[in-house]
């Protein structure tokens, strides 16, 4: 080829629409997607009845000579029940006794303290067996002892942004520290009460559903590298037997802008749960959608 015909074979390749310079069967850019499908196919089926392997089938009556149907591309949706929100978040529920508290108002509207972003949850089940070692033998024997759920972890990420991310933050950690005290002291309602049970619900019916937990350790870091984001509590008011009220400063927290909170949960069930526990309901899922919290 001379200097002329490669000069005009190089402006026939610019001058080619990028349509006409793909293959016949992976069609225009703006076919539909079935249609892609339906010539790959096609192409598809044209090569393999003129190679010589389609000759052997054909011969044996195991190659259609038709053209199959036309590839059917479903469409995909995500469907949400409407009756009944999918509301998946991890949740650790605020006991009755807390809905007075001004403090905790936001894990209240929120019916709960919620991991705004999924955390991390590590879960252990174990079921415990006795060891018996006969003399002059191999291999021991094991006697069932019993099994339980062990304490679990759940560690996530808490961002604050705004004052009132800060607010959702000041509550978490208050109320963690809440729920792991007794109450104790001589003005105290309920003395010798210990700290309250609660329920933890996160990933579906099937997951944790109304599962009662007791908190048993708790941790929260402040770093030095990030931001702190101040928020205001509100003002305390103090009412007088003349009627006087007096209001103080607005009280005011500083949350980090990122921080992370581990809580460490145990279940907690009652005597009188555990001796309705029926294995078969359990194994066919009816004891862990009833609200026994069974896991």
């Amino acid at each position: 080829m001379d200097r002329i015909q490669r000069i005009a074979a190089s402006q026939a390749r610019a001058n080619a629409s990028p349509s006409e310079s793909s293959p016949n069967w992976t069609g225009k850019f703006t076919d539909a997607v079935s249609q892609v499908g339906s010539n790959a196919k096609s192409q598809f089926m044209d090569n393999l009845s003129e190679s010589s392997f389609g000759k052997v089938l054909r011969a044996f009556n195991l190659l259609p000579d038709a053209q199959p149907e036309e590839f059917n591309f479903g469409g995909a949706s995500w469907a949400q029940n409407s009756e009944k929100p999918a509301d998946w978040r991890v949740r650790l529920s605020v006991p009755p006794s807390f809905a007075s508290s001004s403090i905790l108002a936001p894990l209240i509207r929120t019916n709960g303290l919620i991991w705004p972003y999924t955390p991390q949850i590590y879960v252990t089940h174990s079921a415990a067996y006795t060891p018996i070692k006969p003399i002059h033998s191999n291999y021991p024997f094991f006697a069932y002892q019993n099994s339980q759920v062990d304490s679990f972890s759940i560690t996530g990420d808490f961002f604050v942004e705004n004052a009132l991310e800060g607010q959702y933050w000041v509550a978490a950690v208050h109320f963690l520290r809440s729920v792991t005290k007794m109450s104790y002291g001589k003005n105290s309602p309920n003395r010798g009460q210990p700290p309250p049970v609660l329920f933890l619900n996160g990933y579906g019916d099937y997951t944790f559903n109304q599962v009662p937990v007791i908190i048993t350790n708790f941790q929260f870091d402040l770093k030095r590298e990030v931001d702190y984001i101040s928020t205001g509590l509100g003002k305390t008011e103090t009412a007088f037997e003349d009627g006087y009220v007096q209001s103080s400063l607005e009280k005011y927290a500083w949350a980090p802008s990122e921080s992370m909170i581990t809580v460490e949960v145990v279940p907690q069930y009652s005597r009188n749960q555990i001796s309705k526990f029926n294995l078969r309901d359990f194994v066919n899922g009816d004891d862990v959608l009833d609200g026994k919290g069974f896991i």
